[in-house]
């Protein structure tokens, strides 16, 4: 800790005095098409003319981009973040736009910076860019101050940040040592509200009316952490300082690199943990007499599982929707074999294993979803129906009335689930939602509460057949393969991709003023044999995430 706590109160006090200001000044829409902007066609889908951008609030780091920042910043894997208090969610995904900093936080932020601080001090020769004793202390700390200030802060600091960081320095390096001064101004870095937000208010110089293109710096932040979860690394940073991240093609030149990058597969696999409520998988529970089997390594198994499923579907299968929900590949290790009912693989880890394509297909299928939308003691038709409706539909469903006690039917001999769940339908206060639910969700039935496969229920045969209303593939269906199989071939499902990559990647839900740029997405998505790959190179050539409207005084 440096010998001044005070810069930890300081910097969250910058921190809540910066926030506010900007989000106050943020342009929030109010939800009314601006015809100025575009015609639009009877069908609802605009057709830009100038730049239509959507909200851009100031963003904090969500817990994984402080870890994976930290980690491209000083080399610490130790993710501190993980310590931290949960994020807040919006939707599916962590909403950076509405993340503050509470007491908790802040002290949490200052715990941090102190440990990571004084961690990288230990190391030192590998953050500084000059000898202090050939090139004099102080002036190898301003050249220190410069250099990691600009990775830090993902831009050069400007005259005031260097001369304010100096003063820290040599505050605490007087009475004391050179490792003490560059150990506070980490410290203090690490808790600015430069390092903690992305701030952004665009290139005024190039406004295109209430409009602002992002300032090359600006934009190098905004492909970062949305491509890599982290902070630009030097070949960004190069970009932004010559100004070579104005044009689409240079956009998207830096886009297919960073796609290649094995960092991209980190915000892949945060992107399916958030939208599949993977991380949900930590707190599920199951009755120990119903599911005997299942542990934390059963637990660990699934995940991991869907995890090198996700994996190869984006990187090694070609990226499709269609194979996400249709593949009878998957990745077993000794716990999921059981469950799938095969051999184990030799070895530890994960293998690549075809499974039974008559029991098995895609993601819908794997023992990880079927046990998170599963109760403890049973399978769950309603909780597989919503899932289904609401994460590859776009059709959020609403809420039961606030006076209705929800009690799920009690397993009995000599009923299935799917006759004690009939319930619903007779009951008027129920069978509205439920129609939209149900007739997915007992699809599912020949999966048992943890995802094992079985024909029978109670001992007596399941009855797997359902049906897709409103929806572009709409009809019956007999089995969980029929149903992934029909998604899989379904437009409003490739577009509900398209619309959950844009949520993710503007820590937003999507408004009025975002319809340009969700059309094109989904318009390349479409060119592009909805390759995802190609989907994520899309959005970054938006209105939505190259402009912003005005931050107004």
């Amino acid at each position: 800790m440096s010998k001044h706590p005070l810069v930890a109160l300081a910097s969250a006090v910058a921190i809540a005095i910066a926030a506010p200001a900007l989000v106050a000044g943020c342009y929030t829409g109010d939800g009314v098409p601006d015809v100025s902007k575009g015609a639009h066609d009877p069908n609802g889908t605009a057709t830009c003319v100038t730049p239509s951008p959507g909200a851009s609030p100031l963003r904090r780091l969500t817990q994984s981009q402080y870890d994976n920042t930290v980690r491209d910043l000083l080399g610490d894997a130790t993710h501190p973040a993980q310590s931290f208090p949960p994020d807040e969610t919006s939707g599916e995904f962590s909403n950076a736009t509405s993340l503050t900093v509470s007491p908790l936080l802040a002290q949490a932020y200052q715990t941090a910076a102190e440990a990571l601080a004084a961690k990288a001090i230990a190391k030192k020769s590998t953050l500084l860019p000059c000898d202090p004793v050939s090139a004099g202390e102080d002036s190898c700390a301003k050249q220190f101050i410069a250099k990691f200030g600009r990775r830090a802060y993902r831009r050069p600091l400007t005259p005031v940040e260097a001369s304010a960081l100096f003063a820290l320095y040599t505050t605490n390096k007087t009475g004391g040592t050179f490792d003490e001064g560059i150990q506070s101004v980490i410290e203090a870095m690490l808790q600015s509200a430069p390092f903690l937000y992305r701030v952004e208010f665009g290139a005024t110089d190039t406004a295109k009316g209430s409009v602002l293109p992002l300032a090359p710096y600006e934009m190098a932040s905004r492909l970062s952490y949305f491509l890599w979860n982290s902070m630009p690394d030097d070949v960004l940073l190069a970009a932004a300082d010559t100004n070579a991240l104005s044009t689409s093609d240079q956009i998207a030149a830096q886009a297919r690199r960073m796609i290649a990058d094995s960092k991209a597969h980190d915000t892949t696999r945060d992107f399916f943990d958030q939208w599949l409520k993977l991380k949900s998988l930590d707190g599920v529970s199951k009755d120990s007499a119903t599911y005997p089997d299942f542990n934390d390594g059963v637990r660990a198994s699934m995940l991991a599982e869907t995890r090198a499923f996700v994996d190869w579907v984006m990187w090694s299968a070609g990226g499709s929707v269609e194979t996400l929900l249709s593949s009878n590949v998957s990745f077993v290790d000794a716990n999921t074999a059981r469950l799938y009912g095969i051999q184990a693989p030799q070895g530890g880890g994960v293998v690549k294993t075809t499974l039974d394509a008559s029991q098995r297909a895609g993601i819908l299928t794997q023992p990880s979803i079927l046990t998170i939308i599963a109760k403890p003691n049973q399978s769950s038709p309603v909780l597989r129906g919503k899932f289904v409706r609401e994460r590859f539909l776009c059709q959020p469903l609403p809420p039961p009335p606030a006076n209705l006690v929800i009690i799920p039917p009690e397993v009995k001999p000599g009923a299935t689930t799917r006759e004690r769940f009939a319930e619903h339908d007779k009951n008027p206060a129920c069978a509205g939602c439920h129609t939209l639910m149900d007739p997915i969700g007992f699809g599912f039935e020949h999966y048992d509460g943890m995802g094992k496969f079985r024909t029978t229920d109670q001992n007596l045969p399941v009855d797997a057949t359902g049906a897709l209303s409103d929806s572009d593939v709409d009809g019956t269906f007999d089995g969980a393969v029929e149903l992934a199989k029909k998604l899989a071939q379904s437009k409003a499902v490739k577009e509900c991709v398209a619309t959950e990559w844009f949520r993710y990647a503007f820590g937003r839900g999507e408004t009025q003023d975002d319809s340009c740029s969700l059309t094109a997405a989904k318009k390349a998505f479409g060119g592009a044999q909805y390759d995802m790959r190609e989907l994520l190179v899309a959005l970054t050539l938006t209105d939505a995430f190259r402009f912003r409207p005005e931050v107004l005084p």
